[in-house]
C-alpha cells in the first residue's frame, strides 16, 4: 500500500488529502507578520551582504512552510517569549520568530537574540 492512500470502511482504498501523510497533522495556514525591526534588519542584509539576505529569505519560506523543522537548525527560546523560536542565519547572527495559533511574528534576523 502507498502511503498516499487509506482503507476505508468499505474496503477500498481512498486517496489521502494532498499534502498529508499518515500519522502526520494536516498543515495549518499562519498570517506572516513582519515587525519593523526584522524589514530594519532585512534592509541592513540587502545593503551590506546579499547572501545573508537571500538566506533570511529562505529561512521565511521555510518557517511558513513548517516553523519547527527545516533549514537553519530550529531551537525553541526559553527564556524570551512563550513559543519563540530561532534559527541560525549566520555563524554569529541570528533569525527569531514567534509562532502564534493563527500566525507567525518574525522579529529580527539580526545579532543573537
Amino acid at each position: 500500500m502507498c502511503l498516499r492512500c487509506r482503507w476505508n470502511r468499505s474496503g477500498r482504498r481512498s486517496a489521502l488529502p494532498k499534502g498529508s501523510a499518515p500519522g502526520r497533522p494536516e498543515r495549518i495556514e499562519r498570517v506572516a507578520v513582519f515587525h519593523p525591526e526584522f524589514i530594519e534588519d532585512l534592509r541592513y542584509w540587502v545593503e551590506t551582504e546579499r547572501k545573508v539576505a537571500l538566506r533570511a529569505l529562505a529561512i521565511v519560506q521555510a518557517v511558513l512552510r513548517d516553523p519547527f523543522t527545516g533549514i537553519g537548525k530550529p531551537e525553541p527560546l526559553k527564556y524570551l517569549a512563550e513559543g519563540a523560536w530561532s534559527r541560525r542565519l549566520t555563524q554569529e547572527h541570528r533569525f527569531v520568530y514567534l509562532v502564534r495559533k493563527e500566525r507567525i511574528d518574525f522579529l529580527q534576523c539580526r545579532y543573537h537574540y
